[in-house]
């Protein structure tokens, strides 16, 4: 038998560069900033998905039988939790975001994840469930058909097979919005604050000229990297509806991101289209493993005692790459990066390396994000 090892292999994994060369394109504020005073709130709850076909939790999820035998008796019927013995239901965390611009009685999307040892949730549905804020009260009520986004196979012989994860799914508008938290909405008075998502005092810088080129210079003032103060006019003082419309509709081009963004489990290398490359050499190649394993037969001499053995053994080769060295020139966009990568050709594991190494001999200007 032959097994070929490869330090640096090249699977199939997705590498996903940038490759856009032009001017990056504006973006609405809209995009890009939130309102103070207008957040989203997470969400969560504990409630029960019924209707399973034998694929819920067992008996030894207690929590599922107690529950159960709750909500019986809140519905009338009194039952010992130790007489439950259904595999039809199963215990779920409901969790779910509440908009900022979500108003009493719209209906919001839920999320729902196994807590037991359920199989399962194809096919289950969710019972009217509360969900609760970081306060503890209940703001939103979700309810319905639970979605999967696969599916699963099993044979008598115990085999097995699935599509994607089966005990997680979503409720789609399964929620609806009871009330909104106490102090929340558009501030009456005073200026209106924008957030940005992503702080950059040059984003900021630009999207407060826009919104002066619209309500008039001195109307919004970037306080730092991440906020920008917006003076209400005179003709939108009892309309900040209008005005935030109309501000978010500006377009601004935002500070592209310098960022090499690297997932070490999946092999996935994203690179931003401000990234650059300093003149630097590199050397790349792979290490190669063959075992070749097989049978040695010791058998002794002629009228000798003994008796004959077999032992398994292993031929080991090692085999290193050229690792020739190439020379990466400095670059002025991302394509050019793209190219010089290409090059080398590199798997994108043997990419996540390069760029570590570039990065740290000063020759990328980047900043690395490791996932």
């Amino acid at each position: 038998m032959s097994l070929t090892l490869r330090a640096a292999p090249a699977i199939a994994v997705l590498l996903a560069l940038l490759t856009v060369s032009a001017p990056a394109e504006a973006s609405r504020i809209r995009e890009l900033t939130d309102v103070s005073g207008l957040r989203e709130n997470q969400l969560v709850g504990y409630g029960l998905v019924v209707g399973l076909a034998n694929t819920g939790d067992t008996g030894a999820s207690r929590f599922t039988l107690q529950s159960v035998a709750a909500m019986l008796r809140r519905l009338g019927a009194t039952i010992d939790p130790s007489m439950i013995q259904t595999r039809n239901a199963a215990a779920v965390m409901v969790t779910a975001t509440l908009p900022a611009e979500g108003a009493t009685g719209s209906r919001i999307d839920v999320t729902v994840s196994s807590m037991g040892n359920a199989r399962s949730l194809v096919g289950g549905t969710l019972l009217q469930t509360p969900l609760l804020g970081a306060d503890g009260q209940v703001y939103s009520a979700a309810q319905g058909p639970v979605m999967i986004g696969g599916f699963g196979a099993s044979g008598a012989s115990g085999s097995s097979t699935q599509v994607n994860h089966l005990t997680s799914g979503r409720v789609p508008s399964g929620g609806i919005i009871e009330r909104h938290p106490p102090g929340g909405g558009l501030p009456s008075d005073g200026p209106v604050m924008l957030t940005l998502r992503r702080p950059s005092f040059v984003t900021a810088r630009r999207i407060a000229t826009a919104i002066d080129g619209l309500l008039g210079a001195g109307a919004a003032t970037a306080m730092d990297a991440a906020i920008i103060s917006i003076t209400v006019p005179e003709r939108f003082a009892a309309d900040r509806v209008g005005l935030l419309a109309a501000v978010q509709l500006l377009e601004v081009d935002p500070e592209p991101s310098a960022r090499v963004v690297i997932d070490e489990r999946t092999g996935t290398v994203v690179v931003g289209s401000a990234v650059r490359l300093r003149e630097a050499a590199v050397a790349h190649g792979g290490l190669t493993i063959q075992i070749q394993e097989g049978t040695a037969v010791s058998q002794p001499e002629m009228l000798a005692s003994g008796s004959t053995v077999a032992a398994p053994v292993s031929d080991v080769q090692i085999a290193e790459g050229s690792g020739a060295l190439h020379h990466l020139p400095s670059t002025a966009s991302l394509e050019d990066v793209v190219t010089a990568m290409n090059a080398l050709g590199a798997s994108p594991r043997d990419l996540i390396t390069i760029f570590q190494a570039l990065h740290t001999v000063g020759a990328l200007d980047a900043e690395i994000e490791v996932q």
